[in-house]
């Protein structure tokens, strides 16, 4: 590997995180004006999408570690916009629910979230949006071959 090629690397990191900080940030604070954290969002928006999840699941498809996912499901009992459901077929798992209170809850937030969302990353083409997309998931692919180093 050349300097030149390294620096090229670390610069696209740089500006990679950067960008990801700028975005989250903002997307963080539009999260917290509805009462929720970034990671109580999460839960509710991947319960929202894609219906109810075990629990012992919710942590790999949100990034989040397994020991915070009982914290997060027990705030949002608590808040009652989600419930616990036993699995019909096996003791050992249970799901995560979205309540009604916590449908009407993203009815409101997510079409904002997502129009944010979309004028923020509007500066790129759909083209450039999509080859952004496609290199991202290579880059991202090929850094989990790291992981266990």
């Amino acid at each position: 590997m050349t300097q030149k090629a390294s620096e090229k690397s670390l610069k696209l990191f740089i500006v990679l995180s950067r960008a990801y900080r700028s975005i989250n940030d903002h997307m963080n604070k539009h999260i917290h004006k509805h009462g929720l954290n970034p990671t109580e969002f999460a839960v509710l928006e991947l319960l929202y999408h894609k219906g109810d999840q075990p629990l012992q699941q919710i942590g790999d498809k949100i990034l989040l570690a397994s020991g915070s996912i009982t914290y997060v499901v027990d705030k949002l009992e608590q808040k009652e916009l989600l419930t616990r459901k036993a699995s019909p077929t096996d003791r050992r798992v249970t799901f995560a629910q979205i309540t009604e209170k916590g449908i009407h809850l993203l009815n409101d937030i997510f079409p904002g979230h997502a129009a944010e969302i979309h004028e923020m990353i509007s500066v790129l083409s759909e083209e450039e949006k999509e080859m952004c997309t496609e290199m991202l998931k290579r880059v991202g692919l090929n850094a989990k071959h790291f992981r266990n180093k």
